[in-house]
């Protein structure tokens, strides 16, 4: 009896231990690829080394699209997982699906974890937070679009100085194209983004009723104004000759750039840490271009990136587990060093003083470039950002209209016309599905 009793006692001793020292798995599924990814990796690593009793287990599920559309299977199936980084054009998607996040002020508040929406950049918080300045998500790798430009081809083509313009990088492309680049004088990656949604905010021209949306889910698109018909037009002249090549709906194609073969292309201010990696070249990047016969052009740019929302129907010992990785991810140092290795904007104000304090900036001007065109002016209502339903589907609409342009099928007129009319469609049966 004595030996089955201390059996007994020892069989408890290792359960109750082996319990204790149990760790909770935090499930994050994520876009990032390349050098961005090892970031993820990275810091997962650390904030599980850092502690025992939470283990952070990352997934990649592809493009930004992809991730959504995975996450929003996976909450249906009751698989999800309690972190699900969304693109900032997902922000409204992910606010309209009741019951299945969980508003980070909510949940940090609960968790007893020190969290102040003040200590972050406004232009990144005001984008994840309601009317009431109630933040839903947390940002996580913000940017915004820039030029990058490969020195070393301009130079060859006879370019001495960055484009400023839409006429210099037109200007600059034939003389790329005469120098060599048969494939691609200049391009960009994000074709919604690029030409329709920032190219609106730095013309301070609206894309859509209702401040973009962010006033309300009403909204109705108006990016078939004459402003935007004549830049599409100016893509279609160009893309005959191949002086501006198209490249794609995503950042598949931002390879064109750093293998040489397109020496202006426009893409995500995110993409540094991959240039920094790959290009063997000296590049660097600048401001969009704007038109100068726009008045008050250049206003400022809209963020891009994106957050992290915590999924819905966790346990409370969960989203402690959460609440301390955010936690961890806000200390300041490791946001400066975030911004820093990355490419993505600083999330916090004390980490954006101390880059700046440190010099770094005289160093590494591109970190700069997209925070220069995020606080250029004052945003309006046409450049505080956009905030529309089923945005990946519109996205999707704006582009296929645009190839259809480009592929001599419609007018630059009747494109737009088209994307605006199946883009307001879309809206309206958002709209319906929040009601």
């Amino acid at each position: 009896m004595m030996k089955k009793s201390l059996l007994g006692a020892l069989a408890f001793g290792l359960a109750t231990s082996t319990s204790a020292f149990a760790q909770t798995e935090i499930q994050w599924w994520h876009a990032m690829t390349g050098a961005n990814n090892d970031v993820v990796n990275r810091l997962a690593e650390e904030f599980n080394n850092s502690q025992k009793d939470y283990k952070v287990v990352v997934s990649y599920k592809g493009q930004y699209a992809d991730t959504l559309n995975a996450g929003i299977a996976a909450f249906r199936a009751g698989n999800a997982p309690h972190i699900l980084q969304v693109f900032e054009v997902g922000t409204a998607t992910m606010m309209g699906a009741k019951g299945a996040v969980k508003p980070v002020a909510e949940m940090m508040k609960e968790a007893g974890e020190k969290f102040d929406p003040n200590a972050y950049l406004p232009a990144i918080t005001g984008y994840y937070s309601t009317a009431k300045g109630e933040m839903l998500s947390f940002p996580f790798n913000s940017s915004s679009m820039v030029m990058w430009i490969n020195k070393d081809e301009l130079k060859k083509a006879g370019v001495n100085e960055i484009p400023k313009t839409w006429p210099d990088v037109f200007a600059a492309a034939k003389k790329l194209k005469a120098a060599g680049h048969d494939t691609c004088g200049f391009s960009n990656a994000w074709a919604s983004w690029a030409n329709v949604e920032q190219l609106s905010a730095w013309h301070n021209v609206p894309m859509a009723t209702k401040a973009n949306g962010l006033d309300g889910f009403d909204t109705e698109m108006k990016f078939n104004s004459p402003f935007h018909v004549r830049h599409l037009q100016n893509l279609v002249d160009l893309q005959k000759d191949k002086t501006y090549d198209y490249s794609g709906r995503d950042s598949k194609s931002e390879g064109r750039f750093t293998s040489g073969e397109c020496a202006i292309f426009l893409t995500s201010s995110g993409f540094y840490g991959n240039v920094k990696a790959n290009a063997k070249f000296d590049w660097a990047n600048a401001p969009m271009p704007y038109y100068p016969d726009v008045a008050g052009a250049p206003q400022n740019s809209i963020i891009g990136g994106a957050s992290l929302w915590v999924m819905g129907g966790k346990s409370a010992n969960e989203y402690k587990g959460v609440a301390k990785f955010f936690a961890f991810l806000s200390d300041t140092d490791r946001q400066a060093r975030l911004h820093q290795e990355s490419g993505y904007l600083p999330i916090t104000k004390a980490a954006y003083e101390k880059t700046k304090a440190s010099g770094f900036y005289e160093k590494n001007p591109a970190l700069q470039t997209a925070l220069i065109e995020l606080t250029n002016k004052e945003p309006t209502e046409n450049s505080r950002g956009l905030r529309f339903g089923n945005m990946v589907q519109i996205r999707d609409v704006i582009s296929e209209e645009i190839e259809a342009a480009l592929a001599g099928q419609k007018s630059a007129k009747d494109a737009l016309d088209a994307a605006v009319n199946r883009s307001n469609q879309i809206l309206r049966q958002f709209e319906r599905t929040i009601r």
